[in-house]
């Protein structure tokens, strides 16, 4: 709310002023690097261009994971997520491949050290991330690949 105070106050006396608030704004505060906003436009993929991977960031808590499982849900012919991988022990109920890849610990830090991990992490001592090929095989399935991320 005070960002947005602060942008129409100085819409307000520009136009009282008839200088734009760029016109008046220090030297550097309008530049690329810290422009206060950026104009989004929907994305309109050519039928030629490949699918693209949506990475969804935010601490825990604030929804992220559960904004990923609604943009899936709403469409799942065009999103999907990446399967994962992990080191912990996989329950009954789970299958390899669907819930997550479950390889060694070795295997796991052979892949982090050979960069084929996008991301990892651990978790009450077991190693989870998501590999390139996780995410490869979303995108050759001709859909978006839709993952989150909690900053670390």
């Amino acid at each position: 709310a005070g960002f947005r105070r602060s942008m129409r106050l100085c819409r307000r006396k520009s136009r009282t002023n008839q200088q734009s608030c760029y016109a008046r704004c220090p030297s550097s505060c309008h530049s690329t690097l810290a422009a206060p906003y950026e104009e989004v436009v929907r994305y309109q993929r050519h039928p030629a261009d490949r699918n693209r991977l949506i990475i969804l960031v935010g601490p825990a808590g604030v929804g992220v994971n559960e904004l990923r499982r609604r943009l899936i849900a709403s469409n799942p012919r065009e999103f999907r997520s990446a399967v994962p991988h992990t080191t912990r022990v996989q329950k009954s109920y789970e299958m390899n491949g669907r819930e997550y890849h479950y390889v060694s610990k070795e295997t796991f830090e052979n892949m982090v050290y050979s960069h084929r991990m996008l991301e990892y992490g651990e978790y009450k001592g077991y190693l989870y991330g998501t590999s390139i090929d996780a995410v490869r095989a979303v995108l050759d399935e001709g859909k978006i690949c839709v993952i989150d991320l909690e900053p670390q």
